[in-house]
C-alpha cells in the first residue's frame, strides 16, 4: 500500500475528552474515526487488525471443530418473548415495527437466534455435539458509554454456542473453550486475568470472564494473593467483619427530610456499618425486599440467584406506596407479611443496627435480627469490600479494576426449555439440549491492545496484529534512492506501507512510530554508498544496518518468525 492512497492519514492532536492514551493513539494513527455517542467507523487500518483478530479467533474455534454461521443483528421480538428475556433487557434492547406491523429488536446478544437456527438445523440427538459461532454487530442503548471502544453502542462479538445432549457433556466441553480463550488472549499478546463472574441476563448456570487488569476497566475483580481465589465483585465471597454487642432497647428518633444512607448516618453521628440499607426490586412475579448492612452495595446478582429470577427494577415511589412502604424510610420492620425480605448474613450477624422506622422522617435505632425481626432468607447479597477477607484462606482480599474482554457462560437447558427446543432419544425420551456461550468483544480486544501495547511515542503491535507489518520509506531525492525503495517496494509489498510523501523524514518516521508498524526500512543515499539499509524494530527501539543484498532475505525471515 502507498501512502498517499491510504484513506484516513495520522492526526497531529486527540480531541479533548479523550482520556485513554490507546484510544488517542488509535485516532491519531488513523485506525478508527468517531461519528456519535458510542458509535465508531473503521478505517483500513483498524479493518485489517479486526481481520487478524478474527483469523486468530477463528483458527481456535476451527480447532474445536467449530463451524461459521451468521444470524441476523434484526431478531423478531417474538423470539425473545418465547425466551423470557425481553424485560430483561429493559431500555437497553432497541424495539420498532416494520411497515407491516411485525414486531422487531436490534439484538444485544443472539442465544434466541441460535437456538432457532439449531431447530431447523440438527434433526436428531445423533447431531450433538455441535459448536456454532459468528462475528456479527450487536446494538445495546448503553446510558454510559466510556473510554472509546471499551463500551460501545454498537459494536462487534464473536458469538459461540454448542448444544450438548446433557449437563455432563456439556461440563467435559467447558474446559476445552476455557482453554482456547486462554490461547486467543495470549496470541493477541494480553497477560489476562480469569475470573468467576454472574451470568446476568444472560440467565444460566455458571459463568467466567476473561479480564484485561487496567484502571480504564469498569469491572471490579476481587483476588487472593495467597490461595489465587477470584471472582467478579459482584459474585465473589469473603468472610465479612460483624459488629458485636449487648443488644440495646429500640428507639424511635427523628430524622426530618433525610432518606440516604450517608444522610442518615452524618445525622445521627455514627458509621455507614451502624445502619441498614433496604431496597424492594420489581421481579416478573412481584417484588422483593433486599436488607444489607449500610456499608455494603447489594449484590443484583447474587439476589437474582437466590430468588432464582431476574430484577427487573428497583420498585417507584407509586409502587412502594402500593405496598404500604414509606419511600426514603424502608426497613424489615414494615415489610408486609407478603413481601419476601432477604436478609444479608452482615445485617444477621451484627447488633444495633438503624433501620427506616415505616413512616415519614423517621428511622429506628438498636434493631437486632432474630430479637425484633425475623425472615427465612438469610444468605450473601452483598459485594464484598477489600477490607473483606478470603473466604478461602483468611487473606485480606485485593480489589483489581480491569476490562471484561470475552466470557464462557453454561446456559443449560434455560433456553431449550423456554423454546421448546426438543428432541426424542432412542428410548422416545425428551431430550433439552444443554447449551453453552461464549462471547468476545472484538472493538473491547481491539481497544485493550492498544492501551497496552504503546509507549510514549505510539503503538506496539505485534508483528501478528499490526496492519503491516513493515513501513518502508527514503530519504533523499535522488533518483537511486527512488529507484532502489521501488525494487525493494516491488519484492516486499506483500505487508508494507511504503511511505511516497513529500514529507520530512521526521514526520515519516513519527507516523510509521505512531502506527505501531513494527519494523522500518530506510534508504538514504549515505547508505545506498555503502550498499546497506537501516531496519529499525520498533518495538525493541533498536537500529541496524543490513546489506541490501541481504535485506529481502531478513525481511522473509521476520515474517516467518511472527
Amino acid at each position: 500500500m502507498r501512502y498517499r492512497h491510504l484513506f484516513g492519514k495520522t492526526l497531529r492532536s486527540t480531541p479533548q475528552d479523550v482520556k485513554s492514551e490507546g484510544l488517542s493513539f488509535l485516532l491519531r494513527g488513523g485506525f478508527i474515526r468517531p461519528l456519535g455517542h458510542g458509535l465508531y467507523s473503521y478505517l483500513p487500518l483498524g479493518i485489517k487488525m479486526v481481520e487478524k483478530l478474527r483469523k486468530i479467533i477463528r483458527e481456535e474455534m476451527d480447532r474445536l471443530g467449530g463451524q461459521e454461521v451468521s444470524v441476523p443483528l434484526v431478531n423478531p421480538a417474538d423470539i425473545w418473548k418465547r425466551s423470557g428475556r425481553e424485560h430483561l433487557i429493559d431500555r437497553d434492547m432497541i424495539r420498532f415495527s416494520d411497515r407491516s406491523g411485525r414486531r422487531y429488536v436490534l439484538s444485544p446478544s443472539h442465544e434466541e437466534a441460535f437456538v432457532e437456527l439449531a431447530r431447523y438445523g440438527l434433526r436428531s440427538y445423533r447431531d450433538f455435539p455441535v459448536l456454532l459461532f459468528q462475528f456479527q454487530r450487536k446494538f445495546r442503548d448503553e446510558e454510559r458509554v466510556r473510554q472509546g471502544l471499551v463500551r460501545l453502542k454498537e459494536f462487534e462479538m464473536k458469538d459461540a454456542y454448542s448444544f450438548h445432549r446433557s449437563a455432563t457433556a456439556l461440563n467435559n466441553f467447558f474446559p476445552k473453550m476455557f482453554a482456547a480463550y486462554e490461547r486467543i488472549f495470549s496470541r493477541c499478546g494480553l497477560d489476562i486475568l480469569t475470573a468467576e463472574s454472574g451470568v446476568g441476563y444472560m440467565r444460566g448456570e455458571k459463568a467466567y470472564e476473561f479480564l484485561l487488569p487496567s484502571d480504564l476497566g469498569d469491572d471490579v475483580v476481587m483476588s487472593c494473593p495467597v490461595c489465587g481465589y477470584r471472582a467478579n465483585r459482584h459474585v465473589a465471597r469473603g468472610r465479612k467483619q460483624y459488629s458485636q454487642g449487648v443488644p440495646g432497647r429500640m428507639e424511635e428518633v427523628p430524622t426530618p427530610g433525610i432518606q440516604t444512607i450517608d444522610g442518615v448516618s452524618e445525622f445521627l453521628g455514627v458509621q455507614n456499618s451502624s445502619l441498614m440499607k433496604s431496597i424492594v426490586y420489581r421481579t416478573p412475579d412481584g417484588y422483593a425486599m433486599a436488607v444489607v448492612r449500610g456499608d455494603y452495595d447489594i449484590s443484583e446478582e447474587k439476589l437474582s440467584a437466590y430468588l432464582g429470577k431476574p430484577l427487573i427494577a428497583f420498585a417507584g415511589p407509586s409502587e412502594l406506596t402500593s405496598l404500604g412502604l414509606v419511600p426514603g424510610c424502608l426497613g424489615p420492620l414494615s415489610a408486609p407479611s407478603t413481601l419476601p425480605v432477604v436478609v444479608d448474613d452482615s445485617v444477621a450477624g451484627s447488633v444495633n443496627l438503624i433501620t427506616g422506622g415505616g413512616k415519614p422522617d423517621t428511622h429506628i435505632l438498636n434493631c437486632n435480627f432474630g430479637r425484633d425481626f425475623e425472615s427465612e432468607h438469610v444468605v450473601d447479597i452483598a459485594m464484598i469490600r477489600k477490607s473483606d477477607r478470603c473466604i478461602q484462606c483468611g487473606t485480606p482480599l485485593e480489589a483489581v479494576r480491569a476490562i471484561e474482554l470475552g466470557n464462557i457462560f453454561k446456559l443449560g437447558d434455560f433456553y431449550a426449555k423456554g423454546m421448546e427446543l426438543v428432541f426424542r432419544e432412542e428410548n422416545g425420551k425428551r431430550l433439552y439440549p444443554h447449551m453453552g456461550s461464549y462471547g468476545i468483544g472484538i472493538d473491547r480486544l481491539l481497544g485493550a491492545i492498544a492501551e497496552t501495547k504503546r509507549d510514549a511515542r505510539g503503538l506496539l503491535w505485534p508483528p501478528s496484529l499490526a496492519p503491516y507489518r513493515f513501513f518502508l520509506m527514503g530519504i533523499g531525492k535522488g533518483e537511486s534512492v527512488r529507484r532502489e525503495v521501488e525494487q525493494l517496494y516491488a519484492s516486499i509489498s506483500e505487508d508494507t506501507l511504503i511511505d511516497d510523501r513529500s514529507e520530512s523524514p521526521g514526520v515519516k518516521f513519527k507516523d510509521s512510530e505512531l502506527m505501531g508498524i513494527p519494523w522500518r526500512i530506510v534508504i538514504s543515499a549515505s547508505t545506498l554508498e555503502d550498499g546497506r539499509a537501516e531496519l529499525y524494530d520498533r518495538r525493541a527501539d533498536r537500529r541496524r544496518l543490513v546489506p541490501l543484498a541481504d535485506i529481502r532475505s531478513v525481511v522473509r525471515a521476520l515474517r516467518e518468525e511472527s
